[in-house]
């Protein structure tokens, strides 16, 4: 691609119509989480900044993905904090985030992100429909001025001995007049921002203004109503306000001396897997909700996550994936392209290196606001009644996945969601391994039965049930034409039945299943097979 090609006016104009602004937004919304999550980890502040920019301006530049946006994930929090305490210090778990980066860029070029096609589709949306619950219900207290705990715990369990629900009981006895004022004006604003389409219109999100307008309204408490000014303690105050020299001072780095310790490559192991699953998962979730359904490679972000764990691991960041809540904030700000994610990054080396003061001033309801319209989104009523419309086999995978994620934490309850939804996959395999008609005929009775192209050992009962419920004067066809293979187990059971047939007064005809028990066929054989018994399809 030319010069002219990647620097033509329609790009140009998207990039600075929707990428930047969207950009904005989601640094707004990755900011605290950056800090909030090394909180809980036990890792230090700065180390969660680095992971947010090394995620936005590496990580972006790499992947192709239009939509995801990277940085630290909250799912790793348990694995971070338990391998620090396990290696002895967290330059040594360093050591161990730059191995995994290595995998996980080795894992992308041995085409491993085929495994994120393996998730069932009621158990992404589940996903992301917990996430919106859950981010609702963690905002509520910062809707209203109580804010222990910090953005970026998304576990049921939390840190101050609260759980989701009670925290909510414990915020309303400790109320904030101020952040409610805030958080009812930063509601408002969104609301008719959403309603009137003004983002279009005016080409700037509401959630921009609503940031800028928490602050200035703020500053007016508290110069006339100063019992409604929210201090420090309600603010987002998440950035040191020090020099560059002072914050490169803090930047922890990997002992290499480490890589010496077997602990260290199993953890690196851990850490490769969980942070590549988590960011399929992430990925596969934001492209089902992409108005364009746009898809990017797996195996392109896998190398993108290892480069940018690599990276973050040298120079003391905290291992990173692709994050669903920041890339559904990208989505609803608007995004086109993999520069919003770029451009997040660029704000967060600037707010870290040269405004902090003005970010530390951004009340916790404005942002809380902002999460709470993206958790609506992600879990509006009619993504419900669609699921349940599917019917009870898409249906509870998904209700159990939600439950098992808003009462656990998204890694537990996606492994919860994978087995519900399993099951119900091999239920339905197992009890229709074929084609079941019935209709009259001269014989009074005919039922074709037409196995399915595998029939295994775990199809047996199902068949036996079926062919015991048979009446009387009845023809029976089973049909293997489009067989490959039938357990041997079932075949017993096909040629029991028809050995007993003649005394309940059945005919029995089983066509086309010589030799299919032996092994699979071959294409061509199979190919055969469909031509020699056309004739029967159409009985």
């Amino acid at each position: 691609m030319n010069f002219k090609q990647v620097f033509s006016k329609e790009k140009v104009t998207t990039v600075i119509r929707y990428d930047l602004p969207s950009g904005l937004l989601v640094f707004f919304v990755a900011l605290p989480l950056c800090v909030g999550i090394p909180f809980f980890s036990g890792a230090p502040v700065v180390s969660g900044v680095i992971a947010g920019i090394v995620g936005g301006v590496v990580v972006s530049l790499i992947s192709n993905s239009k939509l995801s946006v990277s940085g630290p994930a909250a799912g790793l929090i348990i694995i971070v904090s338990s391998a620090v305490n396990e290696l002895g210090s967290y330059e040594a778990f360093l050591t161990a985030l730059v191995i995994a980066g290595v995998m996980q860029i080795v894992m992308g070029v041995l085409k491993f992100g085929f495994v994120g096609s393996f998730f069932p589709g009621s158990v992404i949306k589940g996903m992301l429909a917990a996430i919106g619950i859950i981010l609702f219900l963690k905002q509520i207290p910062h809707l209203l001025g109580y804010d222990i705990d910090h953005e970026g715990d998304f576990n049921f369990f939390q840190w101050d001995n609260q759980n989701t629900f009670s925290e909510i009981v414990e915020a309303l006895r400790h109320t904030t007049p101020g952040a409610i004022m805030i958080s009812l004006f930063s509601l408002s604003i969104l609301y008719i921002w959403e309603k009137k389409k003004l983002s279009s219109k005016l080409y700037i999100h509401g959630a921009i203004i609503v940031v800028a307008l928490a602050v200035m309204l703020n500053n007016l408490f508290n110069y006339f109503f100063p019992v409604l000014y929210i201090n420090e303690e309600h603010l987002v105050s998440v950035l040191p306000a020090q020099g560059i020299n002072s914050i490169l001072n803090e930047m922890p780095l990997p002992d290499y001396a480490y890589l010496y310790n077997s602990k260290t490559y199993l953890i690196a192991f851990e850490i490769a897997v969980i942070a590549s699953l988590e960011s399929m998962l992430s990925l596969d979730a934001i492209e089902k909700i992409d108005p364009l359904r746009r898809h990017a490679s797996k195996n392109r972000e896998l190398i993108a996550q290892g480069v940018g764990n690599m990276i973050c691991g040298a120079i003391g960041g905290m291992p990173i994936t692709s994050v669903i809540v920041r890339s559904s904030a990208n989505l609803n700000a608007g995004a086109k392209t993999q520069m919003s994610s770029f451009f997040h990054g660029i704000f967060l080396i600037i707010a870290l290196l040269f405004i902090p003061d003005i970010i530390n001033d951004i009340p916790m309801a404005a942002l809380a606001s902002i999460l709470t319209l993206t958790g609506y989104k992600l879990a509006r009523m009619d993504i419900f009644i669609g699921m349940y419309k599917k019917g009870w086999e898409h249906f509870l995978p998904f209700a159990i996945t939600i439950l098992a994620i808003v009462f656990s934490n998204l890694l537990i309850g996606v492994s919860i969601g994978m087995v519900a939804g399993m099951f119900f996959i091999i239920r339905r395999n197992i009890l229709n391994p074929f084609k079941y008609e019935k209709k009259p005929s001269e014989f009074g009775t005919t039922v074709k039965i037409e196995l399915a192209e595998e029939v295994s050992f775990l199809n047996k009962a199902s068949i036996q049930y079926n062919l015991n419920k048979i009446p009387e004067h009845t023809h029976v066809i089973i049909d293997g034409s489009r067989s490959r293979y039938i357990d041997p187990d079932v075949m017993e059971c096909i040629e029991d039945f028809k050995i007993n047939a003649p005394f309940k007064n059945i005919k029995v005809e089983i066509l086309n299943t010589e030799g299919k028990s032996k092994s699979f066929k071959n294409t061509e054989q199979y190919s055969e097979e469909k031509v020699h018994h056309t004739e029967h399809e159409h009985w």
